[in-house]
C-alpha cells in the first residue's frame, strides 16, 4: 500500500468504534447523522476513489476492499454509503469529459450518489437531453450534491442503438440534486441508515457533457483503477461490506459468549455445548475462506489493470462468483449468530443489526441466483466468446 492509502485504512479502523456508536442514531434518522458524515469527509475517506489529479487518494482495488471492510465492521450502513457514494463519485470524476470533470472536481470534491439503472427516458435535445423517470434504491442520495442516474437515449421516438450493435444506448447522467424530487419510501428491515430512497426527475435538461457511458473502462482522468469499469467497481464495494459485517457478527457473538453474568433473554449454556463450538469453528472457517477467495481474485485483477491489460471474461466471472459466495456465506453466518445470541439478538443489538443489514444486502441484483448460474455456465466452458453485462453473459458486440 502507498503511505496515503495505508493512512486511510488506519483511519477507517480507528473510526470503526465511532461509527458503531453512531449506528442507532443513524438508523433512527434513516440516514447518516452529521457527525458520521463529517468523520467520513474529514478523515479523507470520501476521497478514496477520486483521481489523484483532483487531489483524491485513488486507492487500488485491494486497498479499496480493505477500507470498505474496515468501515463496514464498525457499521454496515456507514460502509454501504461510503462504497456507494465513492463508486458514483469516482466514476463521475474519471469518465466525464475533461472540462466537465475539472469544473466539478478541481476546487472541491462533491458527493455523487444515486441509482444507475437506465430507468429514465433521455430525449435528445440539441447538445443535451431531456431526462425524465423514476428510480429507487439510491443509497447515500440524501448526502449527495449530484445524482448519478441512468437513462436510455431516445431519438425519433425510439431507443437509439449503440453504433454497430443491437444494444440500446444507455447513458449515466450527472444531475444536481436540486433537479430531482426525493420520494422517500425507505421503510426497510436492514441498511436503514443508508437512506436509499426513491427519486424522480421530470423533463430536466442535462448537457451531453454531464453524461458518460456506464460501461466505459477507459477513463478520461485517473489511473488504472478506473479501467475496471462501474460493474467491477461496484463488486468491490459489496464484497468489502459483506466481509466487514460477517467479521463483526462473529466477534460480537464471541464477546457475548465470554460474558460471565447472564443477560436477560440470553442462553448461557449455549456457549458450553459441542454443537455451538463446532458451528462457531465452521463459521470462522467459512468467513476466512470467502475472504481469501475475494482477496485472491482482486489481487490478480489489481496486477492486471496495473500492467495496462484488459480484464478477461474469466476474471470477471471469478470476481462475481466471489461476491456471490461471500454474500451467501455471511448470510448463513449472521443467521447462526442471531440464533445463538438468543434474546440479546431479539432486542436492539449489534448482532441484530448485522443480521438485518446483511439480509438487506442479499437482495441486491448483483448477488441473484441468475448471476451464480451465469458464473457456472462460463466456468463449465459453455459461454465461449461471450462477455459480461450487468446481469449475465452476452455475445461480444
Amino acid at each position: 500500500m502507498t503511505e496515503t492509502a495505508a493512512s486511510l485504512l488506519a483511519k477507517a479502523k480507528e473510526l470503526a468504534p465511532f461509527f458503531s456508536a453512531n449506528a442507532p442514531r443513524n438508523e433512527a434518522a434513516g440516514m447518516l447523522v452529521p457527525e458520521t458524515i463529517d468523520a467520513l469527509k474529514s478523515s479523507g475517506l470520501f476521497h478514496m476513489l477520486v483521481p489523484s489529479c483532483f487531489g483524491g487518494v485513488e486507492v487500488d482495488p485491494v486497498q479499496a476492499l480493505e477500507i470498505i471492510e474496515a468501515v463496514s465492521y464498525g457499521d454496515g450502513s456507514t460502509g454501504w454509503v461510503l462504497m456507494a457514494a465513492q463508486i458514483c463519485t469516482g466514476a463521475a470524476a474519471a469518465y466525464l469529459p475533461p472540462e466537465t470533470a475539472k469544473a466539478l472536481f478541481t476546487n472541491a470534491t462533491p458527493v455523487v450518489a444515486g441509482q444507475g439503472a437506465p430507468n429514465g427516458r433521455a430525449v435528445r435535445d440539441g447538445d443535451g437531453f431531456r431526462l425524465s423517470g423514476k428510480w429507487g434504491y439510491a443509497s447515500g442520495l440524501r448526502h449527495a450534491d449530484y445524482i448519478h442516474t441512468g437513462g436510455t437515449v431516445i431519438e425519433d421516438g425510439k431507443p437509439r442503438l449503440i453504433p454497430g450493435t443491437n444494444q440500446p444506448d444507455y447513458r449515466t447522467f450527472i444531475v444536481p440534486v436540486r433537479d430531482a424530487k426525493f420520494e422517500g419510501n425507505w421503510d426497510v428491515m436492514g441498511l436503514k441508515a443508508t437512506g436509499s430512497i426513491d427519486y424522480s426527475i421530470d423533463n430536466v435538461f442535462v448537457p451531453e457533457a454531464f453524461t458518460h457511458s456506464p460501461i466505459s473502462t477507459t477513463p478520461n482522468q485517473g489511473g488504472s483503477f478506473f479501467h475496471l469499469g462501474l460493474l467491477a467497481m461496484t463488486s468491490i464495494g459489496h464484497s468489502g461490506f459483506a466481509l466487514g459485517v460477517g467479521r463483526r457478527a462473529l466477534d460480537e457473538l464471541a464477546a457475548l459468549m465470554q460474558q460471565k453474568a447472564p443477560r436477560r433473554g440470553f442462553l448461557p449454556p449455549v456457549a458450553e455445548t459441542d454443537g455451538f463450538q463446532e458451528r462457531f469453528g465452521a463459521a470462522e472457517a467459512d468467513l476466512r475462506a470467502a475472504r481469501a477467495f475475494i482477496y485472491e481474485i482482486w489481487g490478480d485483477i489489481r496486477d492486471t489493470v496495473q500492467r495496462g491489460d484488459p480484464l478477461s471474461t474469466r476474471q470477471m466471472t471469478l470476481q462475481r462468483l466471489a461476491l456471490n459466495h461471500v454474500t451467501t456465506a455471511v448470510a448463513e453466518i449472521v443467521t447462526f449468530t442471531y440464533k445463538a445470541a438468543g434474546g440479546v439478538a431479539l432486542r436492539e443489538s449489534v448482532v441484530q443489526r448485522c443480521f438485518r443489514d446483511m439480509f438487506a444486502g442479499t437482495q441486491h441484483f448483483l448477488t441473484t441466483p441468475t448471476v451464480l448460474k451465469e458464473c457456472g455456465r462460463e466456468l463449465a466452458g459453455l459461454a465461449d466468446g461471450q462477455v459480461w453485462n450487468i446481469l449475465g453473459l452476452v455475445d461480444r458486440p
